[in-house]
């Protein structure tokens, strides 16, 4: 099942099936030395008030595919396994990160090291690692020249690291349970998005089952992507 989208700026076409690999953010996306401008009224990316909690604190939640929960990246304990994961060509088609462990540990280490704008986690189902995600305040990102950002807006990234759990509406019920955490431990999030190549149509569908709209399309430096959001259902009256 693809959550992916499609390879920066020079990076080969991916073989059929390639986009069940990840969804990858673009050149300097979701970075945490790159910051964008934030928007009008944005609280600073470290403000945790407002019950905001960590992703590592959000307990494991019940999916048609097992118990599911993030645990956030550590190192070194978990380079191996993102490098590997990096490494297989249906994930390095999109990420554009394979070679040795340095190459992994260069993406990850400043998110990690950041000021918790963007944080990298390890999806565990049943205890299993078998995904990995960016968690990011779009409204402090590069995106935010490319679309009207609303303070708090929160992106994702992802991508299924073995072959055995893609194909099979994994990533799309992943994708449910990610969005609805995100949703309930970010008080002031209206909305979560994701920035997918249009051309990668499977991508753009699994958001879609995912409870995603299309908004719109956007020029960004690498790709034309599709901008997809989930908006908080509102709240009804009392």
């Amino acid at each position: 099942m693809p959550i992916a989208d499609t390879p920066l700026a020079g990076a080969a076409s991916p073989a059929p099936g390639a986009a069940e690999g990840g969804e990858a953010p673009a050149s300097g996306i979701a970075r945490a030395e790159c910051p964008g401008p934030p928007p009008e009224d944005a609280t600073p990316p470290g403000d945790t008030s407002a019950a905001d909690t960590p992703p590592g604190d959000w307990a494991p939640v019940p999916t048609p595919h097992g118990l599911f929960r993030l645990r956030p990246v550590t190192l070194p304990r978990d380079l191996a396994l993102l490098t590997g994961w990096m490494n297989d060509p249906a994930v390095a088609a999109f990420w554009e990160l394979a070679g040795p462990p340095d190459v992994t540990e260069a993406h990850v280490r400043p998110q990690i090291e950041g000021d918790g704008r963007s944080v990298p986690c390890l999806g565990l189902l049943d205890g299993r690692p078998m995904s990995y995600w960016e968690i990011y305040r779009a409204d402090h990102d590069v995106l935010t020249p490319y679309y009207p950002a609303r303070p708090h807006d929160i992106g994702v990234h992802l991508l299924l690291g073995g072959g055995t759990d893609r194909g099979r509406g994994v990533g799309t019920g992943l994708l449910r349970a990610v969005t609805s955490l995100i949703l309930a431990h970010r008080p002031r999030t209206t909305r979560v998005l994701a920035e997918p190549d249009v051309r990668n149509v499977r991508s753009v569908a699994a958001f879609l089952r995912a409870g995603y709209r299309k908004d719109r399309e956007l020029e960004l430096p690498d790709k034309r992507a599709a901008l997809m959001i989930r908006d908080r259902a509102p709240t009804p009256p009392a």
